[in-house]
């Protein structure tokens, strides 16, 4: 059984409508700080990230403090999005956002499971960085909620998920946010 502490990466300085891959505006550098400063007397524990630039950003501040070299763990990347262009990427996610698993496509589902078994294959307590589709992925799958969206977790949020012989288990859901767009 291993305890997971899934961080939602800070804040962008660009939002899904202007850029495929953002890093990190000066809020979302504080908010890589703040969740650094909660987790590090946790540690060292292993940390895996996301290969997206606001994830790798936001683990680099833990990284720092434990001297260590994150993971890198495309599964728990950023969902993947169908429409190239960034006004129509937008569209689409806030259509899935609002649906369930069950009724997207065959690919998007197989994605959710990737993100669920990326987790469960980590054997030892540690920390993820990662986005706010794939934290909802995972709590959806630990909680057996089909919907995309099951909580709100906000940047730099940190929930806890632990896994073991029967799946996921969500023991504590990030702080939420006020939206989810971005």
């Amino acid at each position: 059984m291993a305890k997971l502490y899934l961080v939602r990466h800070g804040k962008a300085k660009a939002g899904w409508d202007s850029d495929h891959d953002p890093g990190l505006d000066d809020l979302g550098r504080r908010q890589a700080r703040a969740a650094a400063e909660i987790l590090a007397p946790l540690g060292p524990l292993p940390i895996v990230t996301s290969p997206m630039a606001r994830a790798r950003e936001t683990a680099q501040a833990l990284c720092e403090v434990w001297g260590r070299s994150p993971r890198l763990e495309k599964r728990v990347s950023e969902i993947h999005s169908p429409a190239l262009d960034l006004a129509a990427r937008t569209e689409w996610l806030i259509r899935v956002m609002g649906d369930r698993w069950s009724n997207l496509e065959p690919e998007l589902q197989r994605w959710r499971d990737g993100v669920a078994e990326a987790l469960r294959e980590i054997e030892e307590d540690a920390v993820i960085f990662s986005h706010f589709i794939a934290i909802n992925a995972a709590a959806g799958k630990a909680v057996g909620d089909d919907h995309v969206v099951v909580f709100l977790p906000d940047n730099g949020s940190i929930t806890t998920i632990e896994t073991g012989a029967a799946g996921l288990a969500v023991l504590r859901y990030g702080e939420e946010a006020a939206t989810f767009i971005g």
